[in-house]
């Protein structure tokens, strides 16, 4: 369900930019503002309230809102435009499904830094995820021979 509406939020605010190198089509939000904008409250309270009708068009609005901005801000980190791509889309995936937006509190300073920080700490598990890969972490352990 959550995938669905992700999906959803991509198709519904997105343009289909076509001729990648893979031959894929990317869906990119608008790119027209790559800073972080200020947010009303009751949008981001609205959007982690699942049982309210308006909670969709909410999750929208902040989707539309803060995907380039954290977009720009992996590709200044040095990400690639597809892997910048992907992990601002799985990190919303992720926002999603954990019901990330239940922990958003005004009393805590701005919803952005809230959003940048976890945004953050997502990258730099997604690194040394990456990391651990390459090294071989995917692969099993032998265990060790006792040799006479």
């Amino acid at each position: 369900m959550l995938l669905l509406l992700l999906l959803l939020l991509t198709a519904g605010t997105c343009r289909i930019l076509s001729g990648m190198t893979s031959g894929e089509t990317v869906f990119h939000p608008d790119r027209s503002n790559a800073v972080f904008a200020t947010t009303r409250w009751s949008i981001v309270l609205t959007a982690g309230d699942r049982s309210s009708p308006d909670a969709e068009s909410a999750l929208e609005l902040l989707y539309r809102t803060y995907w380039y901005p954290l977009y720009a801000f992996a590709r200044r980190r040095g990400s690639s435009p597809e892997d910048a791509t992907d992990l601002t889309q799985e990190f919303f995936s992720r926002l999603l499904e954990k019901e990330f937006l239940m922990a958003a509190d005004r009393d805590k300073g701005r919803f952005r830094s809230f959003l940048l920080t976890m945004f953050k700490r997502f990258l730099s598990k997604e690194r040394a995820r990456a990391r651990a890969q390459k090294r071989g972490g995917d692969r099993r352990k032998l265990s060790s021979v006792n040799r006479c």
